[in-house]
């Protein structure tokens, strides 16, 4: 299949494994994935499947630079002979190109082989991890229930021992959003120098998800039903908008203080850089979207991680190239309907050229005016946004200055 160049560069979040994880974590919203396939599904990305997806993939992309984003469920799953054939296809097909690879993992199935293997063909990991053993195994279990802080802490401390480039993904929910303190002191105890903080927010079933088999509910462009205030029909396990913003000012005053240029924590990275008229850095606070795609193991790909859903299948790399599906009308209409379907309250708002409303995953308030369309987090990320300017402005003029933005610390 002859395949051609998108208009754009974008990226692929490749779940080879599917759904299918060794652990039960109570907030995953990705588990349940599995009712939209047949029971029986194997959830095995196939090797003809894989070849298809890494030759259309690097052959799709307008950049000489190509990397794979490998995701599940828990990528780890498939074992080390299907990456060993990952990094071998990525090498016969990579036309000159640079190819990189990440991959997202709870930590718990590493050993001393993925150490090494990993060194040797310089993957960058993420790794799972909320905190301090009470807060993380507050709701990351495995699936007897017993917690999996331990066996996360030996897969980090095997990456350490393999010189292993890998980073901290820490989801912010009901468990450890009242905790940033104790959070951020264990995350840079056991050395993580690059952070993210994930806000958990999903709604209960609604009638479409429980048609689908789902537990959890519909993106509001499928559910005309949506919510005025923050007593919506939330999971138990989501943060509080107020929490959620409190959290990332907590972080931000010790971080600003104390670690610029030393930690690098992505919101307050990003944010920065907006200051510094950088390109975006994160998907959720760009103009649009829609240069964020999902893969499946069985070659189907979706409008975006998120939005995994029979309405948002874009088609299949076995008979379509992920450039046509990229540059689709749909993928197209999809990415510039989170510029065009800003409540009033965003488009006057004066932090929106950070924010940009946020995911539309998370937009099924009504804003002040009674529109719908209000970011779920809007009070937590204003928060956040009208507390950090003082500091943002104050680095942009160090920078601006020729002097890094770490001076700040000095001034404080």
């Amino acid at each position: 299949m002859m395949t051609k160049r998108a208009k754009a560069p974008f990226h692929i979040m490749t779940k080879p494994i599917g759904p299918k994880c060794n652990l039960d974590c109570k907030y995953c919203f990705y588990l349940e994935k599995e009712s939209l396939w047949q029971k029986g599904e194997r959830y095995k990305m196939d090797r003809e499947t894989l070849t298809t997806y890494i030759q259309n993939y690097i052959s799709s992309q307008p950049s000489e630079e190509v990397t794979f984003a490998w995701q599940g469920g828990e990528p780890t799953l498939m074992g080390l002979d299907f990456f060993e054939t990952v990094v071998k296809l990525q090498k016969e097909y990579s036309d000159g190109k640079t190819i990189r690879n990440t991959l997202q993992t709870n930590g718990t199935l590493i050993d001393h082989k993925w150490g090494a293997f990993f060194h040797k063909n310089q993957f960058l990991i993420g790794v799972s991890i909320d905190g301090p053993q009470k807060l993380h195994d507050f709701y990351r279990v495995n699936k007897s229930g017993s917690g999996s802080w331990i066996n996360v802490l030996k897969g980090i401390e095997i990456l350490k021992k393999h010189d292993v480039e890998w980073n901290t993904l820490t989801c912010v929910h009901q468990g450890n959003s009242n905790k940033p303190q104790d959070v951020y002191r264990f995350l840079r105890g056991i050395g993580s120098t690059f952070m993210q903080f994930i806000p958990i927010v999903e709604r209960k079933a609604d009638s479409l998800s429980k048609k689908w088999g789902l537990h959890l509910g519909t993106p509001a462009e499928l559910n005309d039903k949506l919510d005025d205030d923050e007593n919506s029909p939330l999971t138990p396990w989501s943060v509080k908008p107020k929490d959620y913003g409190a959290f990332l000012c907590s972080i931000f005053d010790r971080w600003v203080k104390n670690d610029v240029g030393r930690i690098f924590i992505q919101i307050n990275d990003v944010t920065l850089g907006k200051y510094l008229g950088q390109p975006n850095g994160i998907c959720i606070f760009e103009e649009t979207c829609g240069g964020a795609l999902a893969l499946e193991h069985d070659g189907s790909v979706y409008s975006c991680d998120h939005y995994v859903y029979p309405s948002f299948k874009l088609g299949n790399i076995k008979d379509t190239s992920m450039a046509d599906l990229v540059d689709s009308p749909e993928q197209i209409q999809f990415g510039r309907n989170k510029k065009d379907c800003l409540p009033r309250q965003c488009i006057e708002c004066p932090v929106k050229p950070l924010c940009n409303g946020g995911c539309p995953k998370q937009r099924f308030l009504h804003d002040k005016f009674g529109n719908p369309g209000l970011n779920y987090l809007c009070e937590g990320y204003y928060h956040y946004f009208t507390h950090t300017h003082p500091y943002m402005q104050k680095m942009k003029e160090l920078y601006q200055l020729g002097r890094p933005p770490s001076s700040i610390m000095g001034l404080l």
